[in-house]
């Protein structure tokens, strides 16, 4: 059940280093991967997809991440495969705090949407109470994710 190219098990999540973001995906097997992408230039509008790895992560450095597996016990690969290929071509919106790529990927996985992106800038706005400078980056990872995106 082991992919020969990326050595991940079906239903593991794959942490994608986009600069300071990190793209969050689910490996599905045969070297295929399920992620929300395709975030629209006017909207936030994005797609669920079906790739593969290595068109997803092109040159990028990843790894494999079940940073959850501690905390909550993962579902059962199957169940994350089925639903993670029921819901390619869904369309969602994307909220940077409320439902990103790292939300989708750990809610297929663990039947829990968790970003550890978004909880380390909930506490830096928490500590440092400076709202402006939180959306000004928020706004820097979203421009640049949708740079990767076109490429």
């Amino acid at each position: 059940r082991t992919a020969p190219h990326c050595r991940s098990t079906p239903g593991d999540l794959i942490e994608v280093k986009c600069g300071v973001y990190k793209h969050w995906i689910v490996y599905i097997g045969e070297d295929n991967v399920v992620h929300f992408g395709g975030i629209g230039e006017s909207s936030l509008q994005g797609t669920i997809k079906k790739e593969k790895l290595k068109d997803v992560v092109k040159d990028g450095k990843w790894k494999i991440n079940n940073f959850l597996d501690q905390k909550y016990q993962p579902r059962k690969d199957d169940d994350i495969v089925k639903e993670a290929c029921a819901r390619v071509g869904s369309s969602l919106t994307y909220d940077v705090l409320g439902y990103n790529c790292e939300h989708f990927a750990t809610e297929l996985r663990y039947g829990k949407p968790e970003c550890r992106q978004v909880d380390k800038n909930h506490k830096a706005l928490h500590k440092n109470k400076n709202v402006k400078n939180i959306n000004k980056r928020l706004k820097k990872i979203i421009t640049k994710y949708r740079k990767n995106e076109k490429k």
